[in-house]
């Protein structure tokens, strides 16, 4: 069985460590050697998702500053794996010991014990977010590569709980989205947003939300046919984001309230490349790109720790009270937009390494 812990196939990512571990990091193989390496690239995306950057996230303040252990030199890849560590200096482990054996509501407490027979209890080990920390250090480094490669990635955050974008899938720039501390390109919802969060922190209550991307630029013919394609790696990908609970694919579930002659996208030419007159397939048409823009949206649950008192279940199955202590974020769904920036760097790239190997095999057959 291979791991577990790892995603892609000709470029891959795998990664280590628990939250309140002495460090978390990586091991990005599969990278192309010669690419430049941004890394203030890396450090703005490690800036978005980390704790302690707003008074709206969590308190835990990580600097998340990024050791390149390897596959490195004098600023490109050289083609070997790169090896990174993040390590953690702001853990409290004192805050969870009163929940060493409690089985905390919507946590990975109780599958966690049920598979293994045993737990890091501390921030949620490793089925804590802090993972995600590793997962955007590597999808941050490929990103400016993509990016010569005319493939762009956006993601923003559309619905925080009842308060939702009244326009989705725009043609929002990283700078117009990362203005709203948020996320939320459009001003008027980012105040609402804003409010309803810092109301849920006071309450000591969470809220859930929904994060939409955008990926243009994608050339025809990436994604395999059967049981890799481009939707179902995207799907399995941000599926794999802590408190995720919904991929929807463009316009999604809203496509069954139609007719096929009302969301067919119907081709024509221009200027000697295909196109289709609408996007309902959201850029991918039998698991593979067809050139239009890439659309996805991704629903995250609210924050599962909470202040206010619940009841659950020890491990001796004794019924107990709880009420969280520690340090939490009341939503997540800001933190998660460079997570699923990240995730989707990951999987377009490796897409693109495989087509790449196609072509060169066909040519070489030739």
């Amino acid at each position: 069985m291979g791991s577990l812990s790892q995603i892609g196939e000709l470029l891959s990512l795998q990664t280590f460590g628990e939250s309140h571990g002495p460090a978390i990091g990586g091991i990005l193989s599969g990278v192309p050697a010669g690419i430049p390496v941004d890394f203030a690239r890396v450090k703005t995306e490690m800036e978005a998702r980390r704790p302690g950057a707003n008074a709206l996230r969590s308190p835990r303040n990580e600097s998340d500053e990024v050791e390149w252990l390897s596959g490195i030199f004098e600023g490109k890849t050289t083609g070997s794996p790169i090896g990174f560590l993040i390590r953690n200096t702001d853990q409290r482990s004192g805050d969870y010991e009163a929940l060493k054996e409690v089985f905390r509501p919507s946590h990975a407490d109780y599958t966690y014990w049920a598979k293994y027979g045993i737990r890091d209890y501390r921030g949620g080990g490793r089925a804590s977010a802090r993972e995600t920390a590793c997962r955007v250090a590597a999808g941050a480094l490929l990103m400016p590569w993509l990016e010569s490669l005319g493939i762009e990635i956006r993601a923003w955050v559309s619905s925080i709980h009842q308060h939702e974008m009244p326009q989705d899938f725009g043609d929002w720039t990283k700078e117009q989205i990362r203005q709203s501390i948020v996320y939320c390109p459009d001003q008027k919802c980012s105040q609402a947003m804003i409010k309803a969060i810092a109301l849920a922190r006071d309450e000591g209550d969470s809220l859930g939300g929904i994060i939409s991307a955008k990926i243009t630029g994608v050339p025809a013919g990436l994604g395999e046919p059967i049981y890799y394609k481009l939707h179902a790696a995207l799907g399995a990908a941000m599926l794999s984001i802590n408190a995720v609970k919904g991929f929807e694919m463009g316009r999604g579930f809203e496509l069954t309230r139609h007719k096929g002659s009302e969301v067919n996208d119907l081709f024509y030419a221009k200027e000697g490349k295909v196109k289709t007159r609408s996007n309902h397939s959201a850029g991918i048409q039998g698991g593979i790109s067809n050139g239009m823009p890439v659309q996805f949206r991704v629903a995250f649950k609210p924050t599962a720790t909470i202040r206010k008192p619940q009841e659950t279940l020890s491990q001796t199955k004794e019924t107990i009270a709880i009420e969280a202590k520690g340090r939490h974020d009341p939503c997540v769904v800001p933190r998660a937009v460079p997570i699923v920036e990240a995730m989707a760097a990951l999987v377009l790239a490796d897409m693109w390494l495989i087509q790449q190997s196609k072509a060169l095999h066909e040519g070489t057959k030739a």
